[in-house]
């Protein structure tokens, strides 16, 4: 099973925007540009709001049937591991093997050996074309790699042969995530990181590291842009003499976590990638619950009040609702507003606000920031959110296509 060149996350709390979000999708395509969707939800958000894997399948199925899609898709078992990738091998054909908590623990000096040992053949030194300092090979720099990732990239091989035993080789795309951590991996960190990806057989199609930079939720790129560009660049170029090098998959291409709103860096992207010809796989998730409360807030009184009522219940919540999202997430507390003064929007302020538009006099990103973490305050409500979801959703849906291809699609692909 393989996925197209392009792809996009499309992550969904509460399984309502299936067909807005495969609209925008379909609309890209009809520019000449096949962008493949994949429907994905992880374990944490799954209990946050009490849902099955099974919707997500249902909501991605019933939305290619009812739009006619005749492309590909999936449905990404999103941020597993061992303990919890069961509930999702029925229903999924996409697994994001999460092994970032594995970073640094001791690998057995058996697997060192045998890793140092596989490494012998690369030689004293590496010279990726495109890179002007080789890779040049030592025991300090094999003991650093190993030290760092061995035992995250094994643990990587017992999730994909416990997912291949369950579901059969060549039936589900895999990916290694190691996002979510404070120091980001280096092209020569990648190097190694795929050296034993290919030593553990694990036929990647799709590899998420983590950058530069920080990657909060629901809002832009803050960092350094020379430093993540040149990164960027060289992951690709490193990722193009791995597939030939180790004899990795020939698709596999860089995958973006928390990649929606990240609008200053995807010209970036999108010229790195036009100008080596090579694939990329953006994930988003929380950008879609965003778009319903904005739809929401501007449908009417009615939801206008839920809208309100979703902040002032986030804020009075705030320490427990960031928690989960604490590397991914930087919110001033003295620049949100109070629920006094929230009290008093109009729906088109609320929706400006929360909306994410640069430049903007209204736009508040940590207004924003709490608004995306808050999503289990609607899912407390329980139909009384959902059931606007459906009274309204002619709204919200076009909120949710706008901003899918509007804000992301246009800019990353230059449609």
């Amino acid at each position: 099973m393989k996925i197209s060149k392009y792809s996009f996350g499309v992550g969904d709390r509460f399984n309502h925007e299936g067909e807005a979000q495969l609209k925008a999708l379909i609309k890209a395509n009809k520019k000449g540009i096949d962008v493949t969707p994949v429907w994905n939800k992880s374990n944490r958000e799954h209990n946050i709001v009490h849902s099955e894997p099974v919707e997500t399948r249902l909501e991605a199925n019933a939305a290619v049937k009812n739009l006619a899609w005749e492309g590909s898709y999936f449905v990404d078992a999103d941020h597993i591991n061992l303990s919890n990738v069961d509930r999702f091998i029925q229903h999924s054909d996409f697994f994001t093997l999460d092994v970032a908590m594995y970073i640094g623990n001791e690998s057995s000096a058996e697997n060192v050996a045998a890793f140092k040992k596989s490494c012998k053949e690369l030689g004293s030194e590496v010279v990726i074309p495109g890179i002007d300092e080789p890779i040049l090979i030592s025991d300090e720099l094999l003991n650093e790699v190993s030290g760092k990732y061995l035992a995250a990239v094994n643990e990587a091989g017992k999730i994909y042969r416990h997912i291949a035993d369950a579901k059969g080789l060549g039936n589900f795309v895999t990916e290694v995530s190691m996002d979510e951590v404070e120091e980001p991996q280096t092209p020569v960190d990648m190097f190694f990181i795929l050296k034993m990806i290919a030593d553990e057989k694990i036929p990647a199609q799709t590899i998420a590291p983590k950058f530069t930079g920080r990657f909060n939720k629901g809002v832009d790129y803050i960092g350094d842009v020379e430093q993540f560009t040149k990164e960027f660049e060289q992951d690709v170029l490193v990722i193009d003499y791995a597939i030939k090098a180790f004899g990795l998959p020939a698709d596999l291409k860089m995958s973006v976590h928390s990649g929606s709103d990240k609008f200053t860096i995807y010209p970036i992207m999108a010229e790195i990638i036009k100008k080596y010809d090579k694939g990329l796989h953006v994930k988003t998730a929380g950008t879609t619950w965003l778009e319903e409360v904005i739809g929401l807030a501007i449908s009417g009184d009615e939801g206008l009040a839920v809208a309100k009522e979703i902040y002032a219940k986030a804020l009075a919540r705030k320490e427990e609702l960031c928690a989960p999202y604490a590397d991914v997430i930087d919110i001033d507390d003295a620049q949100l507003p109070t629920i006094e003064e929230v009290a008093r929007w109009t729906g088109e302020q609320f929706g400006n606000t929360l909306r994410h538009i640069p430049g903007h006099p209204d736009y508040n990103l940590n207004f924003r920031q709490l608004i995306h973490v808050g999503y289990k305050v609607a899912a407390e409500m329980g139909e009384k959110y959902t059931g606007l979801l459906e009274k309204y959703s002619v709204i919200v849906g076009a909120c949710v296509e706008e901003n899918i291809y509007e804000r992301h699609l246009k800019r990353l692909f230059d449609l």
